[in-house]
């Protein structure tokens, strides 16, 4: 009796053992289910933003060279964009806040297009001023970054939901392993009925394993597509960049040349003006070449306008000059292979803060360098860094007030964080993001300079492997911070 009630009841918890492993295992399933659409989700908004890049780039490269390929690249990207954005729509439906995210995506996506046709159809009608300005409006309008502040919103709502949905799948999985252990013990007379419920368990929590496995197999497949497919459009981008810039320099040159030419016919032509004024008052002898003739009224007024217009051709010469010499070394810095070797950080400051000790001390700085961790990097790259944020932190102090500066560094999960403070100027908020982009600047044109030396530092830090970001108000000084691994290496 007692071994019938045995196994009465030991049959009792095997069903309830088995009930609910059967229960934790579809948990499990429907939690990986989720998981997987998750990473669907994010997998369709890079597609969608790499569709947008590409119609950026065919836009501007068919603006820059009326190329076919170009336009058919950019064609090819905006018939792509509405078939991914539905797509993303309904692999979200299930959201809330990703729905209203997408309605927000879908009007900046759609006023986007409207501006791309309508660049096109300047581009086609020959008008490329006007196409040209139209791109500038856009970028102000800040419709493409709406766009990106709407992907990023995703992403992150995308990267919650992966994390509670991964905690979720774990739970399941592991509640379902204490369960079958725990009625193993219980019903270790019915070990073979266990033994069986246990392997077919296992095997479908394998097979679960198996099919994230293969998911998760796919996705890297798919990122270093992505990833190839932007490094060959970064590359390409350089590549179009440099030959622009060469190709620019031999008519800048003839107009410096030309330039100087019309300078000399100039002199010329006043010294006969002059001359022939003379004659006309009284016989006079001509001037000679090298003096400065003597002109009157309207004549004097003339020469003048026509020295002043030749000193604006001049300085934009100059302009153009050191633009088109800052891309040639923007690109040619984008080709260099990095070069990965321990650094002392401390020392390399201490040298660069040398090289400027004079600026420092004209402008009354004073530079404190705290303890700063070594780290394996490219010695060049961060030379170059640093150079400019010290010197853009001594360029922009105020006026009158003693400044000063620190370098602070720490480390935080295999990563180096620098920070570069100063009492300055400081940096409008809104203008935090204008100081990166290329030939872009904020606040008073008071300092020479390009609008290249952030947008390179940021360039430079994301090839290292790292972030940037600054923190400033007004007034109140700035705070840029670095992170860069502490071992870089050059895969």
């Amino acid at each position: 009796m007692g071994q019938i009630l045995l196994l009465s009841a030991g049959f009792l918890v095997l069903v309830a053992i088995s009930a609910a492993s059967v229960l934790f295992v579809n948990e499990a399933r429907d939690d990986n289910a989720w998981v997987v659409h998750t990473l669907e989700v994010e997998n369709q908004t890079n597609a969608l933003l790499l569709e947008i890049r590409r119609a950026e780039s065919g836009a501007h490269g068919y603006l820059l060279t009326r190329g076919p390929e170009f336009l058919g690249q950019h064609e090819e990207a905006v018939s792509r964009i509405t078939p991914f954005l539905d797509k993303l729509s309904e692999l979200s439906k299930d959201n809330p806040v990703q729905i209203e995210n997408i309605s927000k995506l879908r009007g900046a996506i759609e006023t986007r297009l409207g501006q791309f046709a309508q660049e096109m159809d300047l581009v086609k009608r020959n008008e490329p001023e006007k196409a040209t300005a139209l791109v500038r409006e856009a970028a102000a309008a800040g419709t493409t970054s709406t766009i990106r502040e709407m992907a990023t919103a995703m992403h992150d709502e995308e990267k919650r939901l992966f994390a509670e949905r991964t905690a979720n799948a774990h739970r399941s999985q592991k509640l379902a392993t204490t369960v079958t252990i725990a009625g193993s013990g219980l019903v270790i007379a019915l070990a073979g009925i266990s033994i069986f419920l246990v392997r077919r368990e296992s095997e479908a929590r394998d097979e679960a394993e198996t099919r994230l496995r293969d998911n998760n197999l796919n996705l890297e497949v798919t990122v270093d597509e992505r990833t190839a497919d932007l490094r060959e459009a970064n590359d390409e981008i350089q590549r179009f960049a440099y030959i622009v810039s060469h190709d620019l320099r031999s008519p800048l040159v003839n107009i410096m040349g030309f330039t100087s030419e019309l300078e000399e016919l100039r002199n010329d032509i006043f010294r006969r003006i002059s001359a022939l004024a003379q004659v006309a008052a009284e016989p006079a002898p001509v001037p000679a070449a090298d003096t400065e003739p003597e002109l009157n009224g309207q004549d004097k007024q003339l020469s003048a306008d026509f020295s002043e217009a030749l000193g604006f051709i001049k300085s934009s010469i100059a302009k153009m000059d050191r633009l088109i010499t800052a891309i040639l070394n923007l690109t040619r810095e984008g080709r260099r292979q990095f070069e990965p070797v321990r650094i002392e950080t401390r020392e390399l400051i201490e040298a660069i803060v040398q090289t400027l000790a004079h600026q420092a001390a004209e402008a009354q700085a004073e530079i404190h360098i705290s303890p700063l961790p070594p780290i394996v990097s490219d010695r060049l790259a961060l030379e170059q860094i640093f150079s400019n944020l010290i010197d853009n932190a001594i360029k922009y102090l105020k006026p009158g007030v003693p400044g000063e500066i620190a370098i602070r560094g720490r480390t935080r999960l295999g990563f180096a964080v620098f920070e570069i403070s100063d009492n300055g100027r400081g940096i409008d908020p809104k203008d935090h993001q204008r100081i990166f982009d290329l030939f872009r600047r904020a606040g008073t044109q008071d300092k020479p300079g390009q609008g290249i030396g952030l947008a390179h530092v940021r360039a430079l830090v994301r090839r290292l492997g790292g972030t940037m970001s600054v923190s400033s108000e007004l007034n109140s000084g700035s705070t840029f911070t670095i992170t860069l691994p502490i071992q870089w290496t050059a895969q």
